[in-house]
Protein backbone atom coordinates (compact mmCIF):
# COMPACT_ATOMS: atom_id res chain seq x y z
CA UNK A 1 0.00 0.00 0.00
CA UNK A 2 1.59 3.23 -1.03
CA UNK A 3 0.33 6.58 0.60
CA UNK A 4 1.22 10.04 -0.11
CA UNK A 5 2.29 13.48 1.76
CA UNK A 6 4.11 16.42 1.97
CA UNK A 7 8.15 15.82 1.32
CA UNK A 8 9.50 17.78 3.93
CA UNK A 9 12.75 16.36 4.77
CA UNK A 10 14.91 14.64 1.95
CA UNK A 11 16.00 10.98 2.09
CA UNK A 12 14.73 7.41 2.19
CA UNK A 13 14.03 5.61 5.75
CA UNK A 14 13.72 1.93 6.07
CA UNK A 15 12.43 0.12 9.36
CA UNK A 16 9.51 -1.10 11.39
CA UNK A 17 6.68 0.55 12.78
CA UNK A 18 6.53 2.83 16.02
CA UNK A 19 3.54 4.31 16.40
CA UNK A 20 3.19 6.86 19.01
CA UNK A 21 -0.33 7.65 19.92
CA UNK A 22 -1.47 10.43 22.12
CA UNK A 23 -1.88 9.77 25.24
CA UNK A 24 -5.36 9.99 26.78
CA UNK A 25 -6.17 12.20 30.26
CA UNK A 26 -9.26 11.35 31.97
CA UNK A 27 -10.19 13.61 35.44
CA UNK A 28 -13.50 12.25 36.22
CA UNK A 29 -11.57 10.70 39.41
CA UNK A 30 -9.94 13.85 40.43
CA UNK A 31 -10.73 15.31 43.41
CA UNK A 32 -11.00 19.41 43.70
CA UNK A 33 -9.10 20.11 46.56
CA UNK A 34 -10.30 23.46 46.96
CA UNK A 35 -9.80 27.06 45.01
CA UNK A 36 -6.44 27.81 46.49
CA UNK A 37 -4.74 24.43 46.40
CA UNK A 38 -5.89 24.20 42.60
CA UNK A 39 -4.31 27.05 42.28
CA UNK A 40 -1.25 26.24 43.66
CA UNK A 41 -1.20 23.08 42.18
CA UNK A 42 -1.08 24.97 38.60
CA UNK A 43 1.97 27.16 39.94
CA UNK A 44 3.65 24.23 40.78
CA UNK A 45 3.11 22.30 37.61
CA UNK A 46 4.27 25.49 35.43
CA UNK A 47 7.50 25.87 37.13
CA UNK A 48 8.15 22.39 36.67
CA UNK A 49 6.89 22.84 33.14
CA UNK A 50 9.24 25.68 32.67
CA UNK A 51 12.32 24.59 34.20
CA UNK A 52 11.83 20.96 32.31
CA UNK A 53 11.36 22.99 29.05
CA UNK A 54 14.53 24.90 29.25
CA UNK A 55 16.80 21.35 30.01
CA UNK A 56 14.82 20.15 26.98
CA UNK A 57 15.91 23.39 25.04
CA UNK A 58 19.13 23.21 25.91
CA UNK A 59 19.90 19.36 24.91
CA UNK A 60 18.30 19.75 21.51
CA UNK A 61 20.23 23.27 20.74
CA UNK A 62 23.43 20.64 21.21
CA UNK A 63 21.92 18.13 19.22
CA UNK A 64 20.22 19.81 16.58
CA UNK A 65 20.55 23.54 16.18
CA UNK A 66 19.57 27.06 18.16
CA UNK A 67 15.93 27.11 15.73
CA UNK A 68 15.14 24.08 17.35
CA UNK A 69 15.71 24.95 20.76
CA UNK A 70 13.93 28.32 20.43
CA UNK A 71 10.46 26.35 19.16
CA UNK A 72 10.87 24.88 22.57
CA UNK A 73 11.76 27.92 24.39
CA UNK A 74 8.31 29.60 22.86
CA UNK A 75 6.19 26.82 24.70
CA UNK A 76 7.55 28.51 28.04
CA UNK A 77 6.70 32.22 26.48
CA UNK A 78 3.17 30.65 25.35
CA UNK A 79 1.84 29.27 28.80
CA UNK A 80 3.20 32.34 30.77
CA UNK A 81 0.51 34.34 28.61
CA UNK A 82 -1.51 36.37 31.19
CA UNK A 83 -4.83 35.36 29.48
CA UNK A 84 -4.07 32.33 29.06
CA UNK A 85 -3.07 32.27 33.01
CA UNK A 86 -5.91 34.07 34.08
CA UNK A 87 -8.41 31.70 32.39
CA UNK A 88 -7.01 28.54 33.84
CA UNK A 89 -7.49 30.12 36.85
CA UNK A 90 -10.97 30.80 36.40
CA UNK A 91 -11.83 27.83 35.29
CA UNK A 92 -10.16 26.77 38.15
CA UNK A 93 -12.59 29.37 40.15
CA UNK A 94 -15.54 27.67 39.09
CA UNK A 95 -14.94 24.55 40.80
CA UNK A 96 -12.78 22.45 38.37
CA UNK A 97 -9.11 20.71 39.42
CA UNK A 98 -5.60 21.67 37.89
CA UNK A 99 -5.84 18.94 34.92
CA UNK A 100 -9.43 20.38 33.90
CA UNK A 101 -8.38 23.71 33.49
CA UNK A 102 -5.44 22.97 31.89
CA UNK A 103 -6.88 20.50 29.55
CA UNK A 104 -9.98 23.15 28.74
CA UNK A 105 -8.15 26.31 27.73
CA UNK A 106 -5.33 24.47 25.54
CA UNK A 107 -7.72 22.46 23.81
CA UNK A 108 -9.57 25.57 23.30
CA UNK A 109 -6.54 27.64 21.89
CA UNK A 110 -5.57 24.77 20.10
CA UNK A 111 -8.73 24.51 17.77
CA UNK A 112 -8.71 28.19 17.49
CA UNK A 113 -5.46 27.77 16.04
CA UNK A 114 -6.01 24.94 14.00
CA UNK A 115 -9.34 26.77 12.49
CA UNK A 116 -6.98 29.63 11.02
CA UNK A 117 -6.02 29.76 7.39
CA UNK A 118 -3.11 31.05 7.53
CA UNK A 119 0.11 27.93 8.24
CA UNK A 120 2.24 29.82 11.08
CA UNK A 121 -1.54 29.74 13.27
CA UNK A 122 -1.54 26.38 12.73
CA UNK A 123 1.79 25.11 13.69
CA UNK A 124 0.79 27.09 16.68
CA UNK A 125 -1.86 24.80 17.40
CA UNK A 126 0.91 21.88 17.29
CA UNK A 127 3.01 24.08 20.54
CA UNK A 128 -0.20 23.88 22.18
CA UNK A 129 -0.84 20.41 22.21
CA UNK A 130 2.43 19.36 22.88
CA UNK A 131 2.69 21.98 26.11
CA UNK A 132 -1.20 20.73 27.14
CA UNK A 133 0.41 17.07 26.77
CA UNK A 134 3.49 17.45 28.69
CA UNK A 135 1.82 19.90 31.47
CA UNK A 136 -0.83 17.29 32.26
CA UNK A 137 1.61 14.25 32.33
CA UNK A 138 3.43 16.49 35.34
CA UNK A 139 0.29 17.50 36.84
CA UNK A 140 -0.87 13.66 36.67
CA UNK A 141 2.36 12.41 38.03
CA UNK A 142 2.81 10.46 34.67
CA UNK A 143 6.25 9.62 32.67
CA UNK A 144 6.54 11.50 29.49
CA UNK A 145 6.62 8.93 26.13
CA UNK A 146 9.90 7.97 26.20
CA UNK A 147 12.04 7.57 22.79
CA UNK A 148 15.10 6.78 23.86
CA UNK A 149 15.30 3.16 23.80
CA UNK A 150 13.75 2.53 20.19
CA UNK A 151 15.53 -0.59 18.58
CA UNK A 152 17.39 0.18 15.78
CA UNK A 153 15.81 1.04 12.08
CA UNK A 154 12.39 2.35 13.71
CA UNK A 155 9.93 4.52 11.71
CA UNK A 156 8.15 6.92 14.18
CA UNK A 157 4.56 7.33 13.27
CA UNK A 158 3.06 10.05 15.50
CA UNK A 159 0.30 12.45 14.76
CA UNK A 160 2.89 15.41 14.67
CA UNK A 161 6.54 15.61 15.84
CA UNK A 162 6.73 17.51 19.02
CA UNK A 163 9.89 19.76 20.09
CA UNK A 164 9.89 17.69 23.35
CA UNK A 165 9.42 13.97 21.40
CA UNK A 166 12.95 15.01 19.87
CA UNK A 167 15.05 15.75 23.09
CA UNK A 168 15.49 12.17 23.88
CA UNK A 169 15.28 10.52 20.21
CA UNK A 170 18.29 8.14 19.27
CA UNK A 171 18.06 9.22 15.68
CA UNK A 172 21.12 6.62 15.42
CA UNK A 173 17.99 3.94 15.85
CA UNK A 174 15.55 6.29 13.79
CA UNK A 175 15.36 5.60 10.47
CA UNK A 176 12.63 8.09 8.99
CA UNK A 177 9.62 9.99 10.34
CA UNK A 178 5.63 9.63 8.95
CA UNK A 179 3.14 11.99 10.86
CA UNK A 180 -0.68 12.78 10.26
CA UNK A 181 0.19 16.76 10.33
CA UNK A 182 2.21 19.24 9.89
CA UNK A 183 3.98 21.10 6.25
CA UNK A 184 7.11 21.88 4.39
CA UNK A 185 7.43 24.83 6.88
CA UNK A 186 5.84 23.38 9.96
CA UNK A 187 7.82 22.98 13.22
CA UNK A 188 8.10 19.09 12.08
CA UNK A 189 9.62 19.65 9.02
CA UNK A 190 12.25 22.10 10.67
CA UNK A 191 12.36 19.51 13.40
CA UNK A 192 12.82 16.91 11.02
CA UNK A 193 15.65 18.41 8.88
CA UNK A 194 17.73 19.16 11.81
CA UNK A 195 17.74 15.86 12.71
CA UNK A 196 18.46 14.95 9.04
CA UNK A 197 16.03 11.97 9.11
CA UNK A 198 13.83 11.83 6.44
CA UNK A 199 10.22 12.21 6.71
CA UNK A 200 6.93 12.91 5.08
CA UNK A 201 4.27 14.58 6.90
CA UNK A 202 0.30 15.12 6.29
CA UNK A 203 -0.55 12.12 5.79
CA UNK A 204 -3.90 11.85 7.03
CA UNK A 205 -4.61 9.14 9.19
CA UNK A 206 -1.55 7.36 9.15
CA UNK A 207 -1.45 6.31 13.28
CA UNK A 208 -4.50 4.40 12.76
CA UNK A 209 -3.62 2.83 9.34
CA UNK A 210 0.16 1.71 10.21
CA UNK A 211 -0.17 -1.36 12.48
CA UNK A 212 3.04 -1.37 15.22
CA UNK A 213 5.95 -3.06 14.13
CA UNK A 214 4.59 -2.99 10.27
CA UNK A 215 7.33 -2.78 8.13
CA UNK A 216 7.60 1.02 6.01
CA UNK A 217 9.54 2.60 3.66
CA UNK A 218 9.31 5.93 3.60
CA UNK A 219 10.35 8.56 1.18
CA UNK A 220 11.07 12.16 1.82
CA UNK A 221 12.47 13.25 -1.15
CA UNK A 222 9.26 12.07 -3.14
CA UNK A 223 6.49 12.82 -0.19
CA UNK A 224 5.26 8.91 -0.21
CA UNK A 225 5.22 6.27 2.33
CA UNK A 226 5.02 2.46 1.46
CA UNK A 227 3.40 -0.21 4.09
CA UNK A 228 4.42 -3.87 4.09
CA UNK A 229 6.48 -3.65 1.06
CA UNK A 230 7.55 -6.87 -0.70
CA UNK A 231 11.18 -8.38 -0.55
CA UNK A 232 11.85 -6.99 -4.09
CA UNK A 233 10.64 -3.21 -3.55
CA UNK A 234 12.63 -3.15 -0.66
CA UNK A 235 15.73 -4.30 -2.03
CA UNK A 236 15.24 -1.55 -4.71
CA UNK A 237 15.09 1.02 -2.04
CA UNK A 238 17.98 -0.20 -0.25
CA UNK A 239 20.07 0.64 -3.62
CA UNK A 240 18.61 3.64 -3.87
CA UNK A 241 19.79 4.49 0.12
CA UNK A 242 23.31 3.37 -0.27
CA UNK A 243 23.50 5.21 -3.59
CA UNK A 244 22.32 8.45 -1.70
CA UNK A 245 24.91 7.90 0.47
CA UNK A 246 27.42 7.44 -1.57
CA UNK A 247 26.59 10.83 -3.24
CA UNK A 248 26.46 12.44 0.25
CA UNK A 249 30.16 10.91 1.07
CA UNK A 250 31.55 12.19 -2.46
CA UNK A 251 30.24 15.65 -1.79
CA UNK A 252 32.37 16.24 0.74
CA UNK A 253 35.08 17.22 -2.03
CA UNK A 254 33.56 20.25 -2.72
CA UNK A 255 33.17 21.77 0.54
CA UNK A 256 36.14 24.09 0.23
CA UNK A 257 35.98 24.65 -3.94
CA UNK A 258 35.56 27.76 -6.09
CA UNK A 259 31.72 27.28 -7.34
CA UNK A 260 32.59 26.66 -11.11
CA UNK A 261 30.99 25.78 -14.31
CA UNK A 262 32.60 23.29 -16.47
CA UNK A 263 33.69 26.17 -18.41
CA UNK A 264 35.16 27.38 -15.20
CA UNK A 265 33.35 30.57 -14.60
CA UNK A 266 32.63 31.54 -11.27
CA UNK A 267 29.81 31.50 -9.71
CA UNK A 268 28.72 31.54 -5.72
CA UNK A 269 26.65 29.29 -3.74
CA UNK A 270 25.52 31.29 -0.34
CA UNK A 271 23.38 29.81 2.38
CA UNK A 272 19.96 30.84 3.39
CA UNK A 273 19.57 31.10 7.77
CA UNK A 274 17.13 32.10 10.54
CA UNK A 275 19.76 32.45 13.31
CA UNK A 276 23.52 32.84 14.49
CA UNK A 277 23.55 29.02 14.74
CA UNK A 278 22.77 28.47 11.18
CA UNK A 279 25.64 30.61 10.43
CA UNK A 280 27.84 27.68 11.91
CA UNK A 281 26.06 25.67 9.99
CA UNK A 282 26.86 27.28 6.38
CA UNK A 283 30.22 27.80 7.38
CA UNK A 284 30.76 24.00 8.09
CA UNK A 285 28.98 23.39 4.41
CA UNK A 286 30.96 25.36 2.57
CA UNK A 287 29.09 28.64 2.23
CA UNK A 288 30.57 31.45 0.16
CA UNK A 289 28.64 33.88 1.82
CA UNK A 290 25.32 34.48 3.37
CA UNK A 291 22.33 35.51 0.92
CA UNK A 292 19.27 35.51 3.37
CA UNK A 293 19.55 35.97 7.10
CA UNK A 294 15.18 35.58 7.72
CA UNK A 295 15.58 38.27 10.80
CA UNK A 296 11.60 37.45 11.67
CA UNK A 297 12.92 34.87 14.16
CA UNK A 298 14.64 36.94 15.70
CA UNK A 299 11.10 38.78 16.84
CA UNK A 300 8.89 35.52 16.67
CA UNK A 301 8.53 33.28 20.08
CA UNK A 302 8.90 36.51 22.48
CA UNK A 303 6.78 38.91 24.49
CA UNK A 304 8.09 42.06 22.97
CA UNK A 305 10.31 43.52 20.38
CA UNK A 306 13.86 42.96 20.23
CA UNK A 307 16.58 45.84 21.32
CA UNK A 308 18.84 47.86 18.88
CA UNK A 309 21.89 45.69 21.17
CA UNK A 310 20.25 42.29 20.94
CA UNK A 311 19.49 42.74 17.23
CA UNK A 312 23.09 44.24 16.90
CA UNK A 313 24.34 41.19 18.64
CA UNK A 314 22.76 38.59 16.41
CA UNK A 315 23.84 40.35 13.30
CA UNK A 316 27.69 40.92 14.51
CA UNK A 317 27.95 37.40 15.26
CA UNK A 318 27.26 36.20 12.04
CA UNK A 319 29.54 39.30 10.47
CA UNK A 320 32.10 37.47 12.83
CA UNK A 321 31.71 33.66 11.41
CA UNK A 322 32.01 34.73 8.11
CA UNK A 323 35.16 36.28 8.59
CA UNK A 324 34.26 38.92 5.51
CA UNK A 325 32.39 37.24 3.78
CA UNK A 326 29.51 39.07 2.48
CA UNK A 327 25.98 38.51 4.36
CA UNK A 328 22.78 39.81 3.30
CA UNK A 329 20.07 40.61 6.51
CA UNK A 330 16.56 40.81 4.62
CA UNK A 331 14.91 43.42 7.32
CA UNK A 332 11.33 42.32 9.14
CA UNK A 333 9.26 40.23 6.88
CA UNK A 334 6.36 40.12 9.02
CA UNK A 335 2.58 39.62 8.08
CA UNK A 336 1.90 36.58 5.35
CA UNK A 337 2.59 33.95 6.99
CA UNK A 338 4.51 35.22 9.53
CA UNK A 339 2.33 36.72 12.35
CA UNK A 340 4.04 37.85 15.70
CA UNK A 341 0.88 38.27 18.40
CA UNK A 342 2.53 41.75 20.00
CA UNK A 343 2.94 43.40 17.14
CA UNK A 344 -0.82 43.88 16.90
CA UNK A 345 -1.73 43.81 13.39
CA UNK A 346 -5.01 42.76 13.43
CA UNK A 347 -6.94 40.41 11.21
CA UNK A 348 -7.01 40.72 7.85
CA UNK A 349 -9.00 38.98 4.95
CA UNK A 350 -6.31 37.86 3.13
CA UNK A 351 -2.56 38.90 4.87
CA UNK A 352 -0.59 37.51 1.97
CA UNK A 353 -1.77 40.62 0.11
CA UNK A 354 -1.92 42.68 2.78
CA UNK A 355 0.03 44.72 5.38
CA UNK A 356 3.37 42.98 5.98
CA UNK A 357 7.24 43.15 5.44
CA UNK A 358 7.97 46.66 3.67
CA UNK A 359 4.73 47.82 4.16
CA UNK A 360 4.52 47.17 7.82
CA UNK A 361 8.14 48.48 8.92
CA UNK A 362 7.67 52.37 6.48
CA UNK A 363 4.38 52.48 8.76
CA UNK A 364 6.13 52.27 12.04
CA UNK A 365 9.55 54.19 11.20
CA UNK A 366 10.53 54.16 15.19
CA UNK A 367 11.06 50.59 14.54
CA UNK A 368 12.58 49.96 11.32
CA UNK A 369 14.99 52.59 12.81
CA UNK A 370 16.07 50.42 15.27
CA UNK A 371 16.70 47.26 12.99
CA UNK A 372 18.36 49.59 10.20
CA UNK A 373 20.73 51.09 13.05
CA UNK A 374 21.71 47.83 14.53
CA UNK A 375 22.60 46.62 10.55
CA UNK A 376 24.67 49.58 10.03
CA UNK A 377 26.88 48.84 13.56
CA UNK A 378 27.14 45.79 13.00
CA UNK A 379 28.25 45.85 9.30
CA UNK A 380 31.24 48.22 10.87
CA UNK A 381 32.78 44.88 12.05
CA UNK A 382 33.83 43.32 8.85
CA UNK A 383 31.97 45.68 6.03
CA UNK A 384 30.44 42.56 4.98
CA UNK A 385 26.83 43.05 5.53
CA UNK A 386 24.13 43.93 3.34
CA UNK A 387 20.59 45.26 3.72
CA UNK A 388 17.30 43.53 1.58
CA UNK A 389 14.28 44.98 1.20
CA UNK A 390 11.29 42.41 0.93
CA UNK A 391 8.07 42.54 -0.65
CA UNK A 392 9.03 45.78 -2.67
CA UNK A 393 6.05 46.86 -5.49
CA UNK A 394 7.36 50.34 -6.35
CA UNK A 395 10.02 52.51 -6.79
CA UNK A 396 8.74 54.73 -4.11
CA UNK A 397 9.15 51.89 -0.75
CA UNK A 398 13.21 51.65 -1.68
CA UNK A 399 13.30 55.69 -2.09
CA UNK A 400 11.78 55.98 1.35
CA UNK A 401 14.09 53.31 2.90
CA UNK A 402 16.95 54.41 1.82
CA UNK A 403 16.13 58.36 2.87
CA UNK A 404 15.55 56.46 6.77
CA UNK A 405 18.97 55.01 6.36
CA UNK A 406 20.40 58.39 5.45
CA UNK A 407 18.41 59.33 8.78
CA UNK A 408 19.75 56.63 11.28
CA UNK A 409 23.39 56.94 9.50
CA UNK A 410 23.16 61.07 10.43
CA UNK A 411 22.30 59.62 14.22
CA UNK A 412 25.33 57.42 14.62
CA UNK A 413 27.49 59.87 13.18
CA UNK A 414 25.90 62.28 15.75
CA UNK A 415 26.55 59.82 18.67
CA UNK A 416 29.91 58.84 17.42
CA UNK A 417 29.04 55.21 16.63
CA UNK A 418 31.13 53.19 14.07
CA UNK A 419 29.20 51.84 11.38
CA UNK A 420 29.43 50.68 7.75
CA UNK A 421 28.63 53.84 5.58
CA UNK A 422 28.86 52.44 1.79
CA UNK A 423 26.18 49.91 3.06
CA UNK A 424 24.51 48.16 0.00
CA UNK A 425 20.83 48.51 -0.19
CA UNK A 426 18.73 45.71 -1.93
CA UNK A 427 15.53 44.26 -2.94
CA UNK A 428 14.11 41.11 -2.65
CA UNK A 429 12.34 40.35 -6.29
CA UNK A 430 9.24 38.64 -5.24
CA UNK A 431 5.78 40.20 -6.08
CA UNK A 432 4.77 40.42 -10.16
CA UNK A 433 5.07 44.36 -9.47
CA UNK A 434 8.97 43.82 -8.83
CA UNK A 435 9.23 41.88 -12.37
CA UNK A 436 7.01 44.13 -14.62
CA UNK A 437 9.40 47.15 -13.19
CA UNK A 438 12.73 45.23 -12.51
CA UNK A 439 14.26 47.90 -15.60
CA UNK A 440 13.32 50.51 -13.09
CA UNK A 441 14.00 48.82 -9.82
CA UNK A 442 17.70 48.28 -10.64
CA UNK A 443 17.97 52.22 -10.80
CA UNK A 444 17.49 51.72 -7.28
CA UNK A 445 18.81 48.73 -5.53
CA UNK A 446 22.26 47.79 -5.30
CA UNK A 447 21.04 44.10 -6.05
CA UNK A 448 18.60 41.99 -6.69
CA UNK A 449 17.18 38.33 -4.88
CA UNK A 450 14.83 36.73 -6.43
CA UNK A 451 12.13 34.89 -3.86
CA UNK A 452 11.00 32.29 -5.53
CA UNK A 453 8.71 30.85 -2.91
CA UNK A 454 6.51 34.09 -2.97
CA UNK A 455 7.07 34.65 -6.44
CA UNK A 456 5.60 31.30 -7.71
CA UNK A 457 2.84 31.88 -5.81
CA UNK A 458 2.02 35.30 -6.85
CA UNK A 459 2.31 35.08 -10.03
CA UNK A 460 0.26 32.12 -10.46
CA UNK A 461 -2.29 33.33 -7.59
CA UNK A 462 -2.13 30.14 -5.62
CA UNK A 463 -1.25 30.10 -1.64
CA UNK A 464 1.54 28.11 -0.92
CA UNK A 465 0.16 27.00 2.63
CA UNK A 466 -3.44 25.76 1.06
CA UNK A 467 -3.08 22.19 0.24
CA UNK A 468 -6.70 22.59 -1.95
CA UNK A 469 -4.17 24.67 -4.66
CA UNK A 470 -0.72 22.90 -4.28
CA UNK A 471 -1.21 21.48 -7.39
CA UNK A 472 -0.94 24.87 -9.19
CA UNK A 473 1.99 25.93 -7.31
CA UNK A 474 4.75 24.97 -9.93
CA UNK A 475 8.29 26.78 -10.19
CA UNK A 476 8.78 25.17 -13.35
CA UNK A 477 5.59 27.23 -14.91
CA UNK A 478 6.49 29.11 -17.58
CA UNK A 479 5.19 32.01 -16.63
CA UNK A 480 6.98 32.00 -13.66
CA UNK A 481 10.03 31.13 -15.67
CA UNK A 482 9.58 34.05 -17.77
CA UNK A 483 9.16 35.97 -14.55
CA UNK A 484 12.44 35.58 -13.62
CA UNK A 485 14.65 35.45 -16.70
CA UNK A 486 13.11 38.86 -16.76
CA UNK A 487 14.46 40.23 -13.47
CA UNK A 488 17.98 38.18 -14.68
CA UNK A 489 18.42 40.22 -18.23
CA UNK A 490 17.07 43.17 -16.20
CA UNK A 491 20.19 43.39 -13.33
CA UNK A 492 22.57 42.08 -16.47
CA UNK A 493 21.47 45.16 -18.13
CA UNK A 494 21.39 47.73 -14.91
CA UNK A 495 24.73 45.98 -14.37
CA UNK A 496 23.84 45.10 -10.50
CA UNK A 497 24.52 41.37 -9.04
CA UNK A 498 21.41 39.30 -8.70
CA UNK A 499 21.30 36.12 -6.52
CA UNK A 500 18.47 33.54 -6.34
CA UNK A 501 17.15 32.85 -2.50
CA UNK A 502 14.24 30.75 -2.50
CA UNK A 503 13.74 27.09 -2.77
CA UNK A 504 14.52 26.91 -6.84
CA UNK A 505 17.82 28.31 -6.24
CA UNK A 506 18.33 24.38 -5.25
CA UNK A 507 16.46 22.55 -7.88
CA UNK A 508 18.95 20.40 -9.94
CA UNK A 509 16.40 20.33 -13.10
CA UNK A 510 16.28 24.21 -13.43
CA UNK A 511 20.05 25.05 -12.66
CA UNK A 512 20.58 24.66 -16.36
CA UNK A 513 18.09 27.79 -17.61
CA UNK A 514 19.36 30.10 -14.35
CA UNK A 515 23.14 29.29 -15.68
CA UNK A 516 22.05 30.73 -19.13
CA UNK A 517 20.24 33.31 -18.43
CA UNK A 518 23.08 34.85 -16.20
CA UNK A 519 22.12 34.19 -12.47
CA UNK A 520 25.58 34.76 -10.52
CA UNK A 521 24.46 34.18 -6.83
CA UNK A 522 22.63 30.51 -5.20
CA UNK A 523 21.49 30.94 -2.35
CA UNK A 524 20.17 27.67 -0.18
CA UNK A 525 19.71 25.64 2.67
CA UNK A 526 22.88 24.66 4.64
CA UNK A 527 22.01 21.32 3.42
CA UNK A 528 21.70 21.79 -0.42
CA UNK A 529 24.56 23.79 -0.59
CA UNK A 530 27.36 21.05 -1.45
CA UNK A 531 24.77 19.74 -4.22
CA UNK A 532 23.76 22.83 -5.81
CA UNK A 533 27.80 23.18 -6.29
CA UNK A 534 28.38 19.90 -7.60
CA UNK A 535 25.59 20.43 -10.24
CA UNK A 536 26.35 23.74 -10.70
CA UNK A 537 30.62 22.36 -11.56
CA UNK A 538 28.55 19.93 -14.34
CA UNK A 539 27.44 21.99 -16.36
CA UNK A 540 28.97 23.91 -19.56
CA UNK A 541 27.25 27.63 -20.97
CA UNK A 542 26.86 26.31 -24.11
CA UNK A 543 24.66 22.80 -22.94
CA UNK A 544 22.55 25.27 -20.77
CA UNK A 545 21.66 27.38 -23.05
CA UNK A 546 20.73 24.16 -25.84
CA UNK A 547 18.81 22.91 -22.66
CA UNK A 548 17.06 26.23 -22.37
CA UNK A 549 16.13 27.06 -26.06
CA UNK A 550 14.39 23.57 -25.44
CA UNK A 551 12.65 23.89 -22.16
CA UNK A 552 11.69 27.40 -22.89
CA UNK A 553 9.94 26.71 -26.33
CA UNK A 554 7.38 24.54 -24.30
CA UNK A 555 4.00 25.86 -23.13
CA UNK A 556 3.49 23.69 -19.99
CA UNK A 557 4.85 23.43 -16.54
CA UNK A 558 4.63 19.72 -16.38
CA UNK A 559 6.47 19.46 -20.24
CA UNK A 560 9.25 21.96 -18.95
CA UNK A 561 9.96 19.66 -15.56
CA UNK A 562 9.46 16.57 -17.61
CA UNK A 563 11.75 17.63 -20.37
CA UNK A 564 14.44 18.50 -17.82
CA UNK A 565 13.79 15.51 -15.70
CA UNK A 566 14.63 13.81 -18.88
CA UNK A 567 17.85 15.76 -19.34
CA UNK A 568 19.30 15.54 -16.36
CA UNK A 569 18.79 10.98 -16.36
CA UNK A 570 20.48 11.35 -19.68
CA UNK A 571 24.11 13.18 -18.02
CA UNK A 572 23.82 10.93 -15.24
Amino acid sequence: MVVRGIAASDGIGIGKAVCIREETYTFSDAQFAGKEKEKERLEEGIASFTEETKKLAEKIRKSSGEKEADILLGHITMLHDPFMLSQMQENIETGRCAENAVDAVCTMYADMFAAVEDELMRQRAADVRDIKARLLAILSGKAPIDLSRLPKDSVLVAKELTPSMTVELQTENVSAILTEQGGKTSHSAILARGLELPAVLGVAGITETVKEGEGLIVDGTEGMAILSPDTKTTAQYRKKQEKAREEKKQLSVYRDRPTKDADGQRYEVFANIGSPKEAEQAVQNGAEGIGLFRTEFLFMDRSSLPSEEEQYDAYAEVARYMKGKKVVIRTLDVGGDKEIPYLSMGKEENPFLGYRAIRYCLSHKEQFRVQLRAILRAGAIHGNLCIMLPFITSVEEIREAKALLEVCKKELRNEGKAFDEKISVGIMTETPASVLLAELLAKEADFFSIGTNDLTQYILAADRGNPKVEYLYDECHPAVLRGIQKVIEAAKKAGIPVAMCGAAAAEAKLIPLFLAWGLEEFSVTPSDILPTRKRISSWRKSDAKAAEKEAMGLSTGAGIAGYLTGVLKNRE
